[in-house]
């Protein structure tokens, strides 16, 4: 009988469905990013900023951040980098529960 509530709770545990992944930027520019704001691919219906959801509020180069809010589409995104520029990404491919990236070669429309 000393098994039976240990193997009870494992069977609970395993029985439990899997979660699913968290969708994650990451950051493949050469720039810190301090804002990340995702809109519908075309419209300026921007979302709150993604890195918000970071503990220092900033996604450095090669660093990943869990973005909430958003689901399975194509959206632009608005990036706003530590050097003060603001940068567009269009038509970024965003699926649930996968990283998704951006890199320098992706950024147009930079304004200081």
């Amino acid at each position: 009988m000393k098994f039976a509530v240990p193997l009870s709770v494992a069977a609970i545990i395993l029985a439990q469905p899997a979660t699913a992944k968290d969708t994650r930027f990451w950051n493949l520019t050469s720039s810190t990013v301090k804002s990340l704001e995702l809109a519908p691919a075309g419209t300026s219906a921007f979302g709150p900023n993604q890195c918000a959801n970071d503990p220092d509020g900033a996604v450095d180069h090669d660093e990943r951040v869990k973005v909430t809010g958003v689901t399975t589409g194509s959206y632009d995104a608005r990036l706003k980098l530590a050097n003060g520029r603001v940068c567009m990404a269009k038509a970024v491919r965003v699926e649930t529960g996968k990283p998704f990236s951006i890199e320098d070669k992706d950024l147009v429309g930079c304004a200081p």
